[in-house]
């Protein structure tokens, strides 16, 4: 089994050393996701971005100048048999000490009328941060990647009537001194997807028990629609083979003055606050 984590951390350093490790490098160094005597949950649900990242940073954290401290969580929303050890089984494999943590959330969302796939994702991060923070923890870092940042803003969009992008990191507004970060914000599916399956490793792909009913990511919504803005990006790349990186370089180059309205701090507001102040060039 040692001989196996070896061969997996060979190949990030080898074979996917550019589009793994460089990319993970570079959103840890471009948005400061890391500071000095950090202590980061590392969260990982037992699919393949985030056992991904966890050997990531397992990586970083034995060569890295600036030094920090890990906690390789797993927390446990209910996972039927067969996932839970998917789970334990890809951790030894890929060398990752994982602490499980149990939670019946599984079974308490199930039970919810209304809304139980959203409730569910809420009740999963809350359990994520309260964790964390018990482990002292000041961080936790979730592992959405390249392709959950630029489908993110078109989801808003065509299905909630909001611009909204995912951030590389942000406080918490419920628990006092914990931030979320996103390590994987530069890095691709489709390389993540190739290392596994280089490696010959699977993941699970739902860890919801519930998934005959409706299938949710990790924000709540729903993998159907977002299957969509998959498939509607996969065919614009065919005329335009930069498109994937236009929406992602958009979302650091907004012109919040030819919007005709924005929300900031909580508030709404609209152009017209200060259109007569403005001239057209």
């Amino acid at each position: 089994m040692e001989n196996r984590s070896r061969e997996i951390e060979l190949s990030i350093n080898k074979k996917y050393r550019h589009k793994l490790w460089g990319r993970f490098i570079r959103a840890i160094k471009d948005y400061q996701l890391i500071q000095e005597n950090d202590r980061i949950a590392v969260c990982i649900s037992g699919g393949k971005d985030s056992m991904c990242m966890a050997k990531l940073f397992q990586m970083l954290q034995a060569h890295s100048e600036i030094p920090f401290e890990v906690e390789y969580m797993v927390m446990d929303p209910g996972y039927n048999e067969v996932n839970r050890k998917k789970i334990e089984e890809n951790a030894r494999i890929i060398g990752i000490p994982v602490k499980i943590y149990e939670t019946n959330i599984f079974s308490i969302a199930n039970n919810m009328e209304s809304n139980p796939c959203y409730i569910c994702a809420k009740m999963r991060r809350g359990a994520l941060y309260r964790l964390a923070k018990e482990l002292g923890c000041n961080k936790i870092a979730l592992g959405h990647h390249f392709n959950d940042v630029i489908e993110t803003p078109l989801l808003g969009m065509f299905y909630a009537s909001q611009l909204q992008a995912m951030i590389p990191k942000l406080h918490s507004r419920n628990y006092e001194g914990m931030e979320l970060i996103r390590p994987m914000y530069c890095v691709h599916e489709e390389d993540i997807i190739s290392w596994a399956n280089y490696n010959k490793l699977e993941f699970i792909q739902c860890a919801c028990r519930f998934t005959e009913m409706s299938e949710v990511d990790e924000e709540g919504n729903s993998l159907s629609k977002r299957k969509e803005i998959k498939e509607l990006i996969k065919k614009l790349k065919k005329t335009n083979p930069d498109i994937e990186k236009s929406i992602f370089n958009s979302l650091h180059k907004v012109n919040i003055e030819m919007f005709p309205g924005y929300k900031a701090d909580g508030e709404y507001h609209s152009f017209l606050e200060n259109y007569d102040e403005r001239k057209e060039e």
